[in-house]
């Protein structure tokens, strides 16, 4: 049992890292063994205002701040976050119950983010149009739109704060970003570094809340007529009501939401390949990545010896306590989290659906989970589980597993495996999904790809040139030289 003693959490607002105006504070608890693990400033509605009013001073001298040191100080950043990984990570197993090979992997992507948006400084620019009106230069210029709103989650919390942030900066916008209740000191992390890389006071803002003030402060930040974009990463339930509060003050909206993702196996595919990935994509931090694993469309023909050879990787993975060494699999966030996984394994047991591994919870520890026989009258089919569970659905024939993969509300990632990659990209052309990999897990990703869903995942994309669109505005602009003839 761990006995390190909460430490504290401040806002970070025009520079200065400062406490809630009210001087309020909550708790966060270790998933784990239950202690307190971080006590974090609870902002409410005022503090929300004044890193909106911080962000909006600093745009001009960071918008007129050349490309090349703007790059320069994301690159710092980077160094940063790289030289504080292990405390990082630490931070991570503390809140999220993360192992702490997951928190490295944080952030080394997370400083592959950094560098990215580093080399995409100069990207926003202008571009010459060809007019038909004799002597006018026309161009369509792109500038940054200026305070932009990221929201990132607990799951991969150092990666997707830096997604939140990186490109956003990259292109000369200010930003607020509001850290998730359940990782405020793992998110503080990404904020620091780019502060003590030495962006001007008001680049980077950082605001924690308590759970229970949340959609106030979220509210507050979309209505405020300064900020001009929001990005957010969560469930598709709380999306859709950022996406229905931004809608009411026309504001733009970048959301990857949630998913279940599909691994269809085709009756050629290498076993060995599939099952390897399989197990990554569904197992790898209990399940609670956006792109997990979450059903395996699998061509009964092979169905048996697959379920097999999956339900022995799930056995041999150790799981338990977060800070062991051996351990793979930790547990999930949170106590709600574990009733919700329990509630989704009875549902599938009584319906017959049969644990080929895994299957009991111990504490807050999930076992890697592999089910087979799963139908569409269970839970397990349809709802996202964000844990560690494998559901097996078996199918006849390529056209029934497009029909299965598709099944969903959900649109994010998905694979197909099979030796013929044709016929895997004609399935993977058919499948209804922002992301598709042929022959390759469902989680993956890197900083210059375009990261994003369809359907109830959201819309729009991270990463790559993908994001000019997001967090640029696109305008006309033109040159008239010489005299203009006019109808009057």
């Amino acid at each position: 049992m761990s006995t390190v003693q909460a430490q504290a959490q401040q806002l970070l607002i025009g520079g200065e890292w400062v406490g809630a105006e009210g001087g309020g504070t909550y708790e966060k608890h270790d998933p784990y063994t239950g202690e307190p693990a971080t006590i974090a400033a609870a902002a409410g509605v005022a503090d929300a205002e004044r890193a909106v009013e911080a962000a909006a001073a600093a745009f001009p001298e960071w918008s007129a701040t050349p490309p090349g040191k703007r790059a320069e100080l994301l690159n710092a950043a980077a160094d940063l976050l790289g030289e504080h990984a292990p405390e990082v990570a630490q931070t991570m197993t503390e809140e999220c119950g993360a192992v702490f090979g997951w928190g490295m992997f944080n952030c080394e992507l997370a400083a592959g983010m950094l560098r990215a948006a580093a080399g995409q400084a100069d990207l926003p620019g202008r571009q010459e149009i060809e007019s038909q009106v004799p002597g006018l230069t026309a161009m369509a210029v792109r500038q940054p739109v200026g305070v932009v709103v990221g929201i990132a989650p607990w799951n991969a919390p150092v990666i997707l704060a830096t997604r939140a942030v990186a490109t956003p900066l990259a292109y000369g916008n200010t930003v607020v970003f509001k850290a998730s209740e359940e990782c405020p000191r793992t998110h503080a992390a990404v904020a620091a570094a780019i502060n003590d890389a030495g962006v001007p006071a008001g680049v980077i803002n950082l605001i924690t809340n308590a759970p229970e003030d949340a959609a106030a402060v979220v509210e507050a930040l979309i209505a405020n007529p300064k900020v001009k974009r929001v990005n957010f990463t969560g469930s598709t339930k709380v999306g859709k009501i950022i996406a229905g509060r931004a809608a009411e003050h026309l504001k733009r909206t970048l959301l990857e939401l949630g998913g279940k993702a599909p691994m269809v196996v085709l009756g050629d595919a290498d076993l060995d390949e599939a099952v390897n990935a399989a197990g990554f994509g569904a197992f790898m931090n209990s399940g609670q990545i956006c792109m997990s694993t979450e059903r395996v469309v699998i061509d009964q023909s092979i169905a048996g010896e697959f379920g097999e050879k999956l339900a022995a990787k799930a056995s041999s993975l150790p799981y338990g306590d977060p800070r062991d060494q051996g351990t793979a699999i930790g547990p999930v966030i949170n106590p709600a989290a574990v009733e919700r996984i329990r509630g989704l394994l009875e549902d599938a047991k009584t319906k017959g659906a049969r644990v080929l591994a895994g299957g009991e919870i111990e504490g807050s520890v999930v076992q890697p989970t592999v089910l087979a026989g799963v139908t569409p009258d269970m839970r397990s089919y349809y709802e996202e589980s964000f844990g560690p569970i494998a559901c097996l659905v078996e199918v006849d024939d390529a056209d029934e597993a497009v029909e299965v993969a598709n099944d969903t509300e959900y649109g994010l990632a998905a694979a197909v495996f099979s030796r013929d990659v044709d016929t895997a990209m004609g399935i993977a052309q058919r499948i209804e999904s922002g992301i598709c990999h042929i022959n390759g897990s469902t989680v993956h990703d890197e900083p210059q790809m375009p990261f994003g869903g369809v359907k109830g995942s959201g819309w729009g994309r991270f990463g790559g040139q993908a994001a000019l669109e997001e967090f640029t505005e696109l305008r006309w602009m033109s040159v008239q030289s010489g005299e203009r003839q006019y109808p009057i």
